[in-house]
């Protein structure tokens, strides 16, 4: 059965996707990952993750796909034999030089989209080196996905659902061009993802076109006050494969991946669970599969910049806006106590809250669950407002826990 693979940049995600149906889990350490700005883990967390993770019956994969200098890569392998004793699944590996001793120390080694693995020979050259999977090149069309899979001797896993990156599989020196921080080393500031202003020269070759008039073929240029052209070309919209389910399932893949490690717990718990309901959906009657319309809305409630399928049925071209999810996180409070007998938890809040509000709850061992506020009590009287600066029970089925944050989300068209 395939795999779902989902993202986790602190202890409060890696809750958040397990939670959420996660079959396997994959995080970053502090100086080996692609996201350095992510909260990450470290050598000392590793425990703990497996332990959690085994509750779940969840695989636990430690990327460690940066580009590994000398000093890098020594230190690197010098922990592997700390790294195997935390019981960690495998390690995703941008460097083919550590995949003999990541496998000689009891873990799995999984080749990271960072190879842009492309064809069929490539996987059998990993095969022979020790690895066990690799991540497809993220420009690959799903034809092509299905035919080197067929041919592979070792697991295959794609990407289904995220961001995108302007380069190939993520290879970019914009960043580091830019300002000296380089995205081959999961320092990248995502200059792509500014609004570019265009400058031009003209000439009797040259031409630039509104998208207004022209075909879906080109990318988006506005005219701005200035007569200046601005642009999100580098940008590209979001992936979202959750309409391809069933093309998907036939591919032969082993695994598919979520990215989001830098993203909010929230984020990683809705995708997870919404690919969670399509996969079983699969699984459970694949000639009656049905797309849930509800499904996608729910993806569109949380961070995204709109979606496109990438290279999997055609080439991509749309660029992107900046975050168009329906809510706004506001924070208002945090959780002072639990009460299981009568399911009730008791916030302390510093924004007003009232009957019909929506609330988020995040924390390490709750993860990330939301819940429409329909019961409060001051002083055991029911109330329908509370004002900041207040203690407030409020019912709810699902146990939370102390000083786990409670934020309303707040719809963006009632800003």
């Amino acid at each position: 059965m395939v795999e779902l693979l989902a993202p986790a940049g602190n202890f409060i995600s890696l809750r958040a996707v397990l939670e959420n149906g996660a079959d396997a889990v994959y995080f970053g350490l502090d100086d080996y990952n692609m996201r350095a700005n992510a909260k990450n883990f470290s050598l000392d967390d590793l425990s703990r993750i497996s332990e959690i993770a085994s509750d779940y019956n969840a695989k636990t994969y430690l990327c460690t796909n940066t580009i590994l200098k000398e000093d890098k890569i020594i230190e690197l392998n010098k922990n592997l034999e700390r790294i195997s004793s935390s019981e960690i699944d495998g390690l995703i590996l941008s460097d083919i030089g550590l995949i003999e001793q990541t496998v000689s120390n009891g873990l799995e080694a999984h080749v990271s989209v960072q190879e842009n693995v492309t064809n069929s020979y490539t996987l059998k050259t990993l095969h022979k080196l020790g690895a066990k999977r690799a991540i497809l090149s993220r420009e690959l069309s799903l034809d092509e996905i299905t035919e080197i899979t067929k041919k592979s001797p070792i697991e295959t896993e794609i990407f289904i659902h995220g961001a995108m990156c302007m380069a190939i599989s993520g290879r970019c020196f914009l960043s580091y061009g830019l300002y000296g921080r380089s995205a081959n080393c999961g320092d990248c500031l995502q200059p792509c993802r500014k609004n570019w202003t265009l400058t031009f020269e003209e000439s009797q070759n040259d031409a630039v076109s509104n998208t207004s008039e022209v075909s879906d073929e080109s990318f988006i240029i506005s005219q701005s006050y200035d007569d200046s052209y601005r642009t999100n070309f580098f940008s590209p919209k979001d992936m979202c494969l959750i309409e391809h389910i069933p093309e998907l399932m036939k591919s032969g893949v082993s695994s598919f991946k979520i990215e989001g490690r830098a993203r909010a717990p929230d984020y990683g718990a809705m995708v997870t669970g919404i690919y969670r309901q399509a996969i079983d959906s699969y699984l459970d009657s694949p000639n009656d599969y049905e797309v849930n319309p509800k499904w996608i809305e729910e993806l569109k409630s949380v961070f995204n910049r709109g979606f496109d399928t990438g290279f999997y049925f055609d080439t991509p071209f749309e660029t992107s806006e900046t975050n168009q999810s329906k809510f706004i996180k506001k924070d208002i409070g945090q959780i002072v106590n639990y009460y299981n007998k009568v399911k009730v938890a008791e916030l302390r809040v510093w924004d007003d809250l009232k009957i019909g509000d929506r609330i988020m709850i995040q924390g390490e061992t709750t993860g990330s669950i939301t819940h429409t506020v329909d019961s409060m009590q001051i002083e055991g009287k029911d109330v329908n407002n509370v004002s900041k600066n207040s203690n407030v029970g409020v019912l709810m089925p699902t146990k939370v826990r102390k000083n786990d944050f409670v934020y309303k989300l707040i719809e963006r068209s009632q800003q």
